[in-house]
């Protein structure tokens, strides 16, 4: 004769519509009444069983683990859609390209508890031939969040992905700068055109993009004060940046910037230019403070800037437009200074570096170990109102 069950053993029963054993423990009574049960589903009675004994394991550490059924694709979207509360609309963006492109459509089938650090570890590792190391380690940190997020909200038992490291991704462009004809000859190419403001200010004062495209006016002194003792020379408050809060990437990088001469003329140009574009725009206009701006005031786009950027040095000698982009003016601006008898130290301070290790791991085929200062060295190198014969 069989043995009858113990009281808290639970059921056992074959479910014909699922086609699965399930399994089925009796817990007592919600505050409402309401029958507690918990259940493990299998194809044989040995893996319901075993599924029960982890629910009631997971009771037990006082876990309200969720569903077998929620998945990986599930955790991002509740991360994208309350993880990113108070990110700026460019990092929302970037994370669900991120999550919509790589992690839900490789990883989103799966279920949450049955993620492993081996399934993490095969899909970077799949993702190396396609993708550069920097979006690995976005897709890495997406995936990363999201579980953290659910494992905060009892939805898993751990975080596996933190236990993953992220692989070398495939090389990308090496960021370069321009020699010295170069920078002459894109300087020269554009003298006409609406980017000649922004393409030499960043090369003169090696300012990021994205701070010259949040630059004010009320943030430029384009006289200074040379009755001042010392001297107060024209100069640029670099405080700005496009990023969540209008903050700089770092504390050091917000810093005060004097003007080499050819800085001052090429503002002054764009103030004209921008009353001009006020003008013609009319009602149109929208009033923004902005130094670098659309033709009816609005603020510049980063895309719209690499493409108008391109078309300005498209008559550049000895310069293939199609390899260039704006962010590297800065490191340009490196290159001749360090070219030009800068030491390593002031670089670092003059582009709003934390420490000179930045500048050597970031610029380091550009940086050369010499001395002197930034606007003093650039009035030397382009000289105000004409150009240096380049030989």
């Amino acid at each position: 004769m069989p043995t009858r069950r113990g009281r808290g053993e639970g059921g056992l029963h074959w479910d014909e519509k699922r086609q699965r054993w399930i399994a089925s423990v009796s817990l007592g009574f919600t505050p409402a009444g309401k029958r507690i049960v918990k259940r493990g589903s299998g194809r044989t009675k040995t893996e319901a069983r075993t599924k029960l004994k982890e629910v009631l394991r997971d009771q037990d550490d006082g876990l309200a683990i969720a569903p077998n059924d929620y998945t990986v694709a599930q955790a991002v979207e509740d991360w994208l859609a309350y993880g990113l509360h108070g990110r700026s609309e460019t990092t929302v963006t970037t994370n669900r390209i991120l999550a919509r492109t790589h992690v839900i459509p490789d990883m989103g089938a799966r279920w949450l508890r049955d993620l492993s650090a081996e399934d993490v570890d095969r899909w970077l590792a799949r993702k190396t031939q396609t993708l550069s190391t920097r979006t690995l380690q976005g897709i890495h940190s997406v995936l990363n969040r999201s579980v953290k997020r659910a494992m905060a909200r009892d939805k898993v038992k751990r975080n596996v992905v933190a236990l993953c490291s992220v692989p070398q991704g495939k090389a990308g462009r090496p960021s370069k700068a321009l020699t010295m004809a170069q920078a002459d000859a894109v300087l020269r190419a554009v003298e006409s055109t609406r980017l000649r403001g922004y393409v030499v200010l960043s090369m003169l004062t090696g300012a990021r993009t994205e701070e010259l495209r949040a630059l004010r006016w009320d943030h430029v002194d384009l006289t200074g004060r040379p009755d001042a003792v010392p001297p107060v020379p024209a100069h640029v408050a670099v405080w700005r940046s496009v990023r969540a809060g209008g903050d700089t990437k770092t504390r050091k990088s917000r810093r005060t910037l004097a003007l080499p001469q050819r800085c001052v003329e090429a503002l002054h140009a764009q103030r004209v230019q921008q009353k001009q574009d006020q003008l013609n725009a009319g009602p149109r206009w929208v009033e923004t403070g902005l130094v670098f701006t659309s033709k009816v005031g609005t603020s510049l786009d980063p895309a719209h800037v690499r493409r108008d950027f391109r078309i300005a040095i498209a008559t550049a000698e000895g310069v293939d437009p199609a390899e260039w982009t704006p962010r590297e003016l800065r490191h340009s601006f490196v290159s001749l200074l360090s070219d030009s008898g800068v030491p390593l130290e002031e670089i670092s301070r003059l582009v709003g570096h934390s420490s000179t290790a930045v500048t050597e791991l970031v610029y380091r085929k550009q940086i050369r170990p010499v001395l002197q200062s930034g606007a003093v060295v650039m009035d030397q190198i382009f000289v105000s109102g004409s150009h240096k014969e380049v030989k």
